[in-house]
């Protein structure tokens, strides 16, 4: 087959050992990251099999219709920046396991990293440092702190797990089914969502997007949250209502961010509202990018790929393609 990989931003893929499963397929990586639908028509006017990293490239309905050759999509998680209906119509499989066998533990390293890092106001203290200062201010410790984890899914399951090992009193809040759950597993749920908001020390996201999570995170929640307490975001940004977060940390609650998800990527402006801000800490949507992650992602994306050039695709979120 013909296959084409987009955004592989440091050629990490064909160094990957995963990458042998894909030897005797006709395989280009590109390197950058381009939007345009002509480049990108171009570029993958002979490809019959398309490989995405996460949600680096939006493929919608314009791109996919000048696409003659393309029969699959491969990918791993959710799919909000693929047009699954225009797949549909043009004949094309979208597989993605979503995560089904494990969580991603990078995720939930990086948001723990990011905790700590706010806590103890790491990135500010290393540019004191740099800049020849000594101690530019006194962090705090975790423990006897309240962590408040907002969704109760494999990632945020790891998280809590990350705060009782550091001595932290763990609240949940989720839908109403997930509450349920994390109830049945002896975790402590919170009274209600503003009980949640207004008590935690520490909030973390983990929630996958979908139009019933866009903007779930209001800007009443964030005003609800203490002056010196912590909103960690490594899921989506738009969990969060539109201009809510930037707003909400100039006015000082929550009184702190930690950041690794924007409503566009990549973000290339250094002028980017949160990037200005003291109490924030951002960094370019890493969660996901170790080797030992993309050596689980990648091989479950090309075991997509080989189900479907030997006839038996599996994965398939569109499976009307499949009766056609």
């Amino acid at each position: 087959m013909k296959i084409a990989i987009l955004d592989d931003y440091f050629d990490t893929i064909r160094n990957l050992k995963c990458f042998e499963k894909l030897n005797g397929h006709d395989v280009t990586v590109w390197n950058d990251h381009v939007q345009d639908d002509d480049m990108l028509a171009d570029r993958l006017a002979e490809a019959e099999a398309l490989v995405l990293i996460r949600e680096r490239t939006q493929i919608r309905a314009p791109l996919i219709e000048r696409l003659p050759n393309l029969k699959l999509i491969s990918q791993r998680s959710v799919y909000p920046h693929i047009d699954v209906e225009a797949c549909t119509r043009q004949g094309v499989i979208l597989s993605s396991s979503q995560h089904a066998g494990s969580p991603s533990y990078a995720t939930a390293e990086l948001t723990w990293g990011l905790i700590l890092a706010a806590m103890r106001q790491i990135p500010q203290q290393m540019e004191s440092l740099k800049a020849g200062n000594w101690q530019m201010g006194v962090g705090r410790t975790l423990r006897g702190r309240t962590l408040g984890i907002f969704g109760y899914g494999r990632i945020g399951k790891a998280v809590a797990d990350y705060g009782r090992a550091f001595g932290m009193n763990v609240v949940i809040w989720a839908s109403e089914a997930s509450r349920e759950r994390a109830r049945e597993d002896g975790e402590t749920v919170a009274e209600s969502k503003q009980a949640f908001f207004s008590e935690c020390d520490i909030i973390s996201l983990h929630l996958r997007l979908y139009d019933t999570t866009r903007g779930i995170v209001t800007a009443g929640d964030l005003a609800q949250m203490k002056p010196d307490s912590v909103l960690v975001n490594t899921s989506r940004a738009p969990l969060i209502e539109e201009g809510a977060l930037v707003a909400a940390l100039r006015a000082g609650r929550p009184g702190m961010a930690a950041v690794d998800v924007y409503e566009q990527e990549p973000v290339r402006d250094t002028a980017h509202p949160l990037f200005s801000l003291p109490n924030v800490i951002c960094t370019p949507h890493i969660g996901y990018v170790t080797e030992d992650e993309w050596e689980i992602q990648f091989s479950e994306i090309f075991d997509q790929i080989l189900a479907y050039d030997e006839g038996n695709p599996i994965n398939v979120i569109n499976t009307e393609v499949l009766k056609a």
